[in-house]
């Protein structure tokens, strides 16, 4: 017999098999040493009031073992099939690739970035040394932005394809379990590099290939169709590789390949995006706040089974939207600069979420009116990023080191005469973050953060400190596709494709468009 229940519970009742296994009894008019089985479907923490509660649901399993509705990939041998190429093995050139080995088509991945071991180094040299490589980054590389920021699955994007089958995919190449239940799911960036690594290798075990170190230069077409690109390995050698079907799904820091394509005369087109900061807190002072804990007893309590607290937190200002992004509680501030003359900030967490630090973006709604220049450069929302990014060099110190203001200073106009310590790695230094940030900017953070302390009075503390730049919440450009074929609206056989192409913002909703466009490919 199989009874579903949905129950609301104490995290420790949720937390602990024991108890929860007494409470699913009594529910049922069971005793606890019966023969039943519990299978978690979903579970959710509501902790709008002091006494937080647990939502589950789940199955219950009486006299019978346990049937788990798995959906596993069918992927057939592609060795000699015929080929769509892809460009990128960020989340949406993985899963395309993924798409076509199911379809039987067979996929070739070109990689601008190294393989994710030889990655590792280049991050320490960032890191430690200030040292950007342009070609293998927090980036660039094998996973794309996606492997080193965070493993964050959460997304609105059902209607597009099926996060459950993302999911399960993810689950298959060695993701936990939980990822299936937890309604804000969530890997961890110290496990997501053998995730990404297993999916390399289904994909080179049923015939598809991955090159690494390996840059598109050039696309070409003919009556208005792709016929070839050019692609160049790190020794500078090029070679030129005829097709019909391409997958650009290079990311939102390729800014090459916008600037390649408008060269070509392959329409792009500039789109609105959000710059602004990271806010790092002290992780406690978030627990505090959103536990509802008076004392320091009390939080130690709770968390003992809860999680470390994230937030969300949106104001409107003058019209204009700022909003917390990519919250990584129990993370550190990443640098994530992909080229010279620049600072960019980003966060992650660990899976366990255990650091001692919760930082978030917090940017500000850019509109394409908000640019100067002419409106009908397709760069011109990209040029803006890049000027910030570069204030913020400037300001640092022309290294990797970050401006950085405690959050009240910033908003009594009050240069800090320290900082207090921050996950950063290459280092802050204290700056008038107006200023960097100019302002517009500067005004609407000013806003946005007032508004935020309150909706959470904590939140107001000299203790958080604002880093800058976080400027790659999503790309300034969009490549334009068809809504039917999903190919470039003027060139036939090129599909734009996840985040760079601005059709996706995070790693499912990039997997779902990779495989959307790779089934349209495979026709």
């Amino acid at each position: 017999m199989i009874k579903e229940l949905s129950l609301v519970t104490e995290p420790k009742v949720a937390f602990t098999e024991i108890l929860l296994k007494e409470l699913v009894a009594d529910e049922l008019g069971l005793k606890p040493t019966d023969n039943f089985s519990i299978h978690l479907e979903k579970r959710s923490i509501d902790a709008r009031n002091r006494n937080i509660k647990i939502n589950l649901r789940l199955k219950v399993f009486i006299n019978e073992q346990i049937i788990e509705n798995k959906i596993t990939p069918e992927y057939k041998q592609v060795n000699e099939n015929k080929v769509v190429h892809i460009i990128g093995a960020g989340p949406a050139g993985l899963f395309a690739a993924l798409r076509c080995i199911e379809l039987g088509v067979k996929p070739i991945i070109y990689e601008r970035g190294k393989d994710i071991k030889s990655r590792r180094r280049d991050l320490a040299l960032i890191n430690k040394e200030h040292i950007v490589n342009p070609e293998s980054n927090y980036c660039f590389g094998e996973g794309g932005a996606g492997t080193y920021s965070d493993g964050k699955l959460y997304t609105r994007s059902g209607k597009r394809g099926s996060i459950e089958k993302i999911l399960h995919t993810l689950v298959y190449h060695g993701a936990k379990d939980e990822i299936l239940v937890d309604a804000h799911p969530h890997i961890g960036t110290n496990k997501l590099p053998n995730i990404i690594e297993a999916i390399r290798e289904t994909i080179k075990q049923f015939g598809g290939e991955v090159h690494f170190n390996t840059k598109l230069i050039d696309v070409n077409t003919k009556n208005e169709e792709v016929n070839s690109f050019v692609i160049q390995n790190e020794n500078g050698e090029t070679k030129e590789i005829k097709t019909s079907k391409l997958i650009i799904a290079t990311g939102h820091s390729a800014r090459d390949i916008y600037e390649l394509l408008h060269a070509k005369g392959i329409t792009i087109e500039a789109k609105p995006f959000a710059m602004g900061v990271r806010a790092e807190h002290p992780q406690e002072i978030i627990d505090k706040v959103q536990y509802h804990c008076g004392t320091l007893d009390e939080l130690v309590q709770k968390r003992e089974f809860l999680p470390a607290a994230s937030y969300s937190l949106v104001h409107q200002v003058n019209g204009r939207g700022v909003y917390s992004f990519c919250m990584c509680p129990g993370g550190i501030i990443a640098p994530c600069a992909t080229g010279p003359e620049q600072v960019v900030t980003n966060g992650w967490s660990p899976s366990k979420r255990n650091n001692p630090y919760a930082n978030s973006g917090i940017v500000v709604e850019l509109k394409l009116s908000d640019f100067k220049g002419d409106q009908k450069n397709p760069l011109i929302a990209l040029n803006f990023q890049k000027e910030l990014e570069r204030s913020a060099w400037l300001s640092g110190g022309q290294t990797q080191t970050a401006p950085a203001q405690r959050l009240m200073d910033f908003l009594k106009q009050k240069i800090s005469s320290d900082l207090p310590a921050c996950s950063y790695q290459p280092g802050i230094k204290s700056m008038p973050m107006e200023a960097v940030l100019g302002p517009l900017i500067g005004n609407s953070l000013k806003g946005g953060f007032k508004g935020f302390g309150q909706k959470m009075g904590a939140y107001l503390t000299n203790e958080a400190v604002i880093v800058g730049v976080e400027s790659r919440t999503s790309t300034p450009v969009r490549i334009p596709r068809n809504n039917e074929t999903l190919e470039h609206i003027h060139i036939r056989g090129i599909y734009p494709c996840g985040e760079g192409a601005g059709y996706a913002g995070g790693i499912v909703s990039a997997a779902i468009d990779g495989e959307r466009c790779a089934e349209m490919a495979c026709n």
